[in-house]
């Protein structure tokens, strides 16, 4: 990463493109408790290298942006509608919602991510669609919650999860997320609505919490729940968003939301926070989900057999 400073403000060359990051010294995530620290500086770099891995899961998709400009310790800021001091090149997507619009930034490249770093964006979540077929999401999320820090259920859900998957005939990749949990992401192809693939997904996760009940729940009610996993697939409504993968999360130690493969979700080593800034770039770099976007299905034939299984 070629970089000029000038006082407060460090210029990082991308592409043909010079960005400016400001304060690059600014602590983002303190070393507390024995954690790293972390500085926007760290944080851009960080997004410069994953980027060839990161921007394919971003380009074209409508983005929530989480920005932290104090740090971990300030407040936080759940960004959809782009400001109008962003540069001209930030492109935009201006979507329908309730009521009126939002103009959603789209981070096509590195130039962009960058861009969206200086803004102390450590996380970037994204829409399951893309901006030209808004209405038709091109991936399924399913969010395994636990109760509490137990990931050894989360592992046991997420192979439960998979069977199902597979005698539907529909493939799914894991995803840690850098916080509690695992997702599990299924690649779809065609035009299917927002309606039908929540809907399609409640259907999966209730199937599978019917035949686990005292291990899983689709309860929306954290009370409801007890000490069960929460098998949560609200994502796969319009205009709800998912971490996006190798993003970066508002937690000590800047840990990242990363692809694994199912292989790797059995090693004792892998948690939700097993990979960080500092190392999830090696991580990217094996591909774990090369060949996830070639493998997309529909959900008519899937429907069916789940209907099947149901009886």
């Amino acid at each position: 990463m070629n970089a000029r400073s000038d006082g407060g403000t460090r210029t990082v060359r991308a592409g043909r493109r010079p960005v400016e990051v400001h304060r690059p010294d600014k602590v983002l995530f303190p070393g507390d408790g024995g954690a790293p620290e972390y500085t926007k500086g760290d944080l851009v770099a960080y997004y410069r290298a994953v980027a060839p891995y990161l921007l394919p899961h971003l380009r074209g998709r409508p983005l929530m942006l989480e920005r932290h400009p104090d740090g971990l310790g300030g407040p936080v800021f759940m960004q959809k509608n782009t400001p109008e001091y962003y540069p001209g090149w930030i492109r935009r997507v201006e979507l329908a919602k309730e009521g009126g619009t939002v103009t959603h930034a789209v981070c096509d490249d590195t130039a962009s991510l960058l861009y969206l770093a200086d803004q102390a964006c450590l996380t970037l979540h994204r829409w399951l669609s893309r901006a030209d077929r808004p209405d038709s999401p091109d991936r399924m999320v399913f969010d395994l919650d636990p109760a509490g820090d137990d990931f050894d259920a989360v592992r046991k859900a997420a192979h439960l999860l998979k069977e199902l998957l597979d005698e539907l005939r529909l493939p799914s990749a894991p995803m840690t997320t850098g916080s509690r949990g695992l997702h599990v992401v299924v690649p779809l192809v065609g035009r299917p609505g927002y309606d039908e693939v929540l809907s399609f997904a409640h259907d999966v996760a209730g199937t599978l919490a019917a035949a686990h009940p005292d291990r899983l729940t689709t309860a929306a009610r954290k009370k409801d729940r007890g000490d069960r996993l929460y098998l949560d697939v609200q994502r796969n409504a319009y205009a709800q968003t998912a971490v996006a993968p190798y993003t970066v999360r508002a937690r000590p130690g800047a840990p990242v939301a990363v692809p694994i493969s199912w292989a790797q979700l059995d090693d004792p080593r892998t948690g939700p926070r097993r990979w960080t800034i500092a190392d999830a770039v090696e991580q990217a770099r094996t591909r774990p989900w090369a060949d996830v976007a070639s493998r997309g299905r529909a959900l008519g034939p899937a429907r069916r057999r789940l209907a099947a299984l149901r009886g």
